[in-house]
């Protein structure tokens, strides 16, 4: 194994940022150490360095171990961290990401809050997938109903572009080999996608669990924002992994799905599509996730108004100490 590059120590303002990060790094069968602001993953083959700033999600397969250093960098430095299966396609559990602004979270709060306003979103959502079709006026259930016809007819097209014998969509949870191999790759290739919108939903310190399409889960939100990708992203690039062969689908799907990722620059779009649809007026270029990367904790006063904190605000100015600054 090689060292893939070494940096110098970083400050918070000096993170990279989530949508130049690298889209996801997979690791079975290796113990993580820390050597500096990196991380090692050593096994029998040698110990390879990985730069932990650059890391937008790390995937631990099976027979990983990882030390309380790592954690502790990778926390530093805002990777996202979760404990997968075997194939890497079944999750586990997760680290939490570094975030250090509430706007994005209170921006999702208030749009989930109301009725109305999280109905607009689930069909901004629509209209980001499918832009051909107008979801305006549209009920829930016929954005459901919509969506639902839009992927199957999309496992159709692809399965006829690919040549691959097309049965109907089969997982069964916990049994990734009970499925034919096209059905393998589809779900290896989700399974990474949540992985990776798990990272830059955190990352931008996003709520998980508040979900506009998705509901009643931990990781509703994760699914919505993972699902503006499924049809243009990762289906097809399951299909093409099961049409080369049978043999090895999943470590195949995954890496098939990251140059994929690197090639159409998803991060970068993961990060601007979230935040147009939780703050319109901040999506584009102008507006980096770097500029939501303050450490300012505020206390909330009367009329929507924001003071200071660390200060006592029963008299005369006194720094009382803030834990958090």
């Amino acid at each position: 194994m090689s060292t893939v590059s070494r940096r110098p120590a970083l400050t918070p303002r000096e993170l990279t940022r989530t949508d130049e990060r690298l889209s996801f790094v997979y690791l079975e069968r290796c113990t993580v150490h820390r050597d500096a602001n990196a991380i090692t993953a050593q096994d029998a083959e040698g110990t390879t360095h990985i730069p932990s700033a650059t890391i937008g999600t790390l995937l631990l397969g099976p027979g990983t171990r990882i030390t309380h250093q790592a954690m502790s960098v990778l926390g530093e430095t805002g990777a996202a961290v979760c404990w997968v299966g075997e194939h890497g396609v079944r999750y586990y559990a997760s680290g939490r990401a570094l975030s250090r602004s509430s706007a994005l979270m209170e921006a999702q709060a208030r749009q989930w809050a109301n009725p109305r306003s999280r109905l607009a979103v689930a069909r901004t959502m629509y209209r980001l997938r499918f832009p051909d079709e107008d979801p305006a006026g549209l009920t829930r259930h016929e954005l459901l109903g919509r969506e639902g016809k839009r992927v199957k007819d999309c496992y159709r097209a692809q399965a006829a572009r690919t040549g691959i014998t097309w049965r109907g969509r089969r997982y069964t949870p916990g049994h990734f080999t009970s499925g034919d191999p096209v059905n393998q790759a589809i779900t290896a290739a989700a399974q990474c996608m949540y992985g990776i919108t798990h990272a830059v939903v955190t990352s931008l310190g996003c709520s998980p669990a508040l979900g506009f399409v998705h509901s009643s889960h931990e990781l509703s939100f994760v699914l919505d924002i993972a699902d503006l990708y499924k049809t243009e992203i990762g289906i097809p690039v399951a299909f093409d992994v099961a049409a080369q062969n049978e043999e090895d689908v999943g470590s195949r799907t995954r890496r098939a799905l990251r140059d994929r990722i690197n090639e159409t620059s998803l991060l970068n779009r993961c990060v601007n599509d979230i935040k147009r649809l939780l703050i319109p007026q901040t999506a584009g270029p102008s507006s980096p996730d770097r500029d939501q990367d303050v450490d300012v904790v505020t206390l909330q006063s009367d009329h929507d108004q924001q003071v200071a904190s660390g200060v006592n605000h029963d008299g005369p100015d006194e720094d009382y100490g803030d834990e958090l600054r």
